[in-house]
C-alpha cells in the first residue's frame, strides 16, 4: 500500500512538471525578436600584396655556397667492410636493443642483446651491432662498448664510440 502510494505520488509530481505553462519563457522569445539587431560592418579590403622580383645585377647568386668548405674528401680513413655478410642484430637501430646481462664461459664473456622482436641474442667481442656498422670492442657486466663508423658528409667515414647498457 505504501509503495502504490509512492508511485503515485512521484508520478503526479512527474506529470506536474510537464505542464502547458510556458508564459515566461514565451515572455522572453518575444522580447528577443522584438530587439533590433545591429548593421555588421562590412569587411575591410585586404591590402594588396606587391611581390618581389629578384634582379641579380652584381648581388651574389642566392643559391650559391658562400663559404666553400676547404675539406677534401676523406677517402684515406676508415671504411665498412661491405662484402661481409650482416649480422641479425645489425637490422636494428642501436637504442631498441636492450642488454640483458652477460655469460662467462671457459670460452669467453658473452652479452645477451634483447631485439625489438624479443628475440635475445648472443655476441661477443667482435660481432656487430647497430646500424651503423658498430663494432663491439669491450663487454662488462653492465654494458657492451661498440666501434661505429658513420659517415661525415664529405665522402669519408668518422668512429665514434657508443654503448649499450644493463636493462635494469
Amino acid at each position: 500500500m505504501r509503495r502504490a502510494l509512492l508511485t503515485v505520488t512521484s508520478a503526479a509530481l512527474l506529470l506536474s512538471a510537464c505542464s502547458d505553462d510556458m508564459s515566461d519563457l514565451r515572455r522572453d522569445v518575444a522580447a528577443i525578436k522584438a530587439r533590433t539587431s545591429s548593421k555588421i560592418p562590412p569587411i575591410p579590403q585586404p591590402k594588396q600584396f606587391e611581390p618581389f622580383t629578384y634582379v641579380p645585377g652584381d648581388r651574389r647568386d642566392p643559391f650559391v655556397e658562400v663559404i666553400v668548405p676547404n675539406r677534401a674528401a676523406n677517402t684515406a680513413g676508415p671504411r665498412p667492410d661491405l662484402n661481409r655478410n650482416r649480422e641479425p642484430l645489425e637490422e636494428f637501430p642501436l637504442d631498441a636493443l636492450r642488454m640483458m646481462g652477460t655469460i662467462s664461459t671457459p670460452r669467453g664473456v658473452f652479452a645477451l642483446i634483447k631485439a625489438p622482436d624479443n628475440v635475445i641474442h648472443r655476441v661477443t667481442l667482435k660481432n656487430y651491432m647497430g646500424q651503423n656498422y658498430g663494432q663491439i670492442v669491450s663487454i662488462t657486466p653492465t654494458e657492451v662498448s661498440l666501434q661505429e663508423l658513420v659517415e661525415d658528409g664529405f665522402g669519408g667515414w668518422t668512429q665514434r664510440t657508443a654503448s649499450v647498457a644493463l636493462t635494469e
